[in-house]
């Protein structure tokens, strides 16, 4: 069994056939789905699609690149969404300085607002990190001791710093399609040293598609790529790899159940 814990097949990029893929993902062992929300207002469709499939879960939270767009954002906005049952996560939400330095102070503001609604809810909080390293150690860590929260690093693609940095306080760190690109050979060798019992897999559809697929709109299905590729890193069976990050997956999203399917 395999899971593709972030992706984004809300996105009008499979409106064409959303069906399908869910239907390609199944026959590829794909066995649960993380549809997560990127921009509150989406949620009310992506919930829509958690209640009409079985096993697509989702979370709640704002991007930070629409962080300007949400001035307003309190906790209770997202705690408002924690007692649906398909909703596991808060996230996505974290920082973004490669194209969105413009609306930092946004987006350090809506990320404390998640980090308190994840330490108020229980739910693991999905970090998204680009180019804001220093940033990102500095309140997850000071954030952490103040009250501990579970989280995960999502598309990890960062400096070995912040990986460690995550670990030390319980994170989990998610490997995407960007381990398998030819030029990934420092990732993967920081992945190597990231232990087994910390390991998720995703494919951020409908970006950063594997290889064989790059160049492809990504999706659900091809999350098997990056787990042949990772079984490799970490030198085992892609068969334990499955069984091992599936683990992973429900130990650290606690609300949804293996006994589901």
């Amino acid at each position: 069994m395999f899971i593709d814990s972030h992706c984004h097949i809300h996105a009008d990029d499979f409106n064409t056939d959303r069906e399908d893929l869910i239907n390609r993902a199944h026959e590829m062992k794909v066995a649960y789905i993380m549809d997560i929300c990127d921009d509150i207002k989406e949620l009310p469709k992506i919930l829509q699609l958690c209640q009409t499939h079985q096993n697509i879960y989702t979370s709640v939270g704002v991007h930070p690149e629409y962080a300007d767009r949400y001035p307003d954002l309190k906790v209770d906005d997202l705690l408002e969404y924690t007692d649906n049952p398909y909703v596991a996560g808060i996230g996505e939400c974290g920082l973004d300085y490669y194209y969105n330095e413009d609306i930092k102070e946004d987006q350090l503001r809506v990320l404390e607002v998640h980090i308190e609604a994840a330490q108020k809810s229980g739910l693991p909080l999905i970090i998204h990190n680009r180019a804001s390293d220093e940033d990102m150690i500095h309140i997850l860590t000071k954030a952490y001791k103040q009250k501990p929260f579970k989280g995960e690093l999502h598309c990890f693609s960062s400096s070995e710093n912040l990986c460690k940095a995550a670990l030390d306080i319980g994170f989990y760190v998610s490997a995407s399609g960007i381990i398998t690109f030819k030029k990934s050979e420092e990732l993967r060798q920081i992945f190597k040293t990231i232990p087994n019992d910390r390991l998720l897999i995703e494919t951020d559809s409908p970006y950063l598609a594997p290889t064989p697929h790059r160049g492809q709109r990504n999706e659900p299905s091809f999350v098997v790529n990056t787990a042949e590729v990772l079984a490799q890193v970490k030198e085992m069976p892609i068969e334990d790899l499955a069984e091992l990050i599936s683990q992973n997956f429900f130990n650290l999203f606690g609300k949804i159940r293996k006994d589901d399917v």
